[in-house]
């Protein structure tokens, strides 16, 4: 037997009619399945179970997925630890918010700036995150809700908000203008 045929014989076993096709092979089938549930499982959000599911594949013999296999063990990895996350103060989430706002990562942000106000009602500098995700997002009757809010609790924030470029969508809104530059 050459080279060539022994690792030709490796890949597709071998029938008197020729190769199996890889559709007919009963231990891909049982792999791709596997497969497709771990991914549900990450699709579900149980990053845990699924990464469990992942490895049992790899150690099993994944062939041609195990690439895509490892990188799934590694989101699920990453989510793990982005859901554990812990902070040594206020200031530091609120960074940690401020980054996942400036990712693109909205959803993100404004569950972690929710999070926030949970902790600690008073927190001005969280209702003013708000207020630029809801600026950021296209939603201009919420960010004037939570700019409102950020004001009313830390009147500085009306000077902060004057020249933040992140409220550029709102400065054509009257109401926006009206609460930045109120009539004494």
């Amino acid at each position: 037997m050459t080279a060539k045929t022994a690792t030709a014989s490796k890949r597709f076993p071998r029938t008197i009619a020729g190769a199996v096709s890889p559709a007919d092979d009963p231990a891909r089938a049982h792999v791709l399945a596997s497969y497709e549930a771990a991914i549900r499982l990450m699709q579900e959000g149980k990053f845990d179970k699924a990464r469990t599911a992942f490895e049992k594949l790899l150690t099993s013999g994944a062939g041609e997925l195990s690439d895509r296999i490892r990188m799934y063990i590694n989101a699920c990895t990453a989510q793990l630890s982005r859901t554990k996350a812990s902070f040594a103060d206020a200031e530091e989430h609120y960074d940690y918010a401020v980054s996942l706002l400036n990712d693109g990562h909205y959803e993100d942000a404004r569950e972690q700036f929710q999070i926030i106000l949970k902790q600690n009602e008073n927190a001005d500098y969280a209702f003013y995150g708000l207020a630029v995700l809801s600026s950021m997002t296209g939603d201009s009757h919420t960010c004037l809700e939570h700019l409102t809010e950020a004001i009313r609790r830390n009147p500085r924030n009306r000077i902060q908000a004057r020249s933040d470029s992140d409220f550029q969508d709102m400065a054509d809104d009257p109401r926006f203008t009206e609460l930045l530059y109120p009539e004494v």
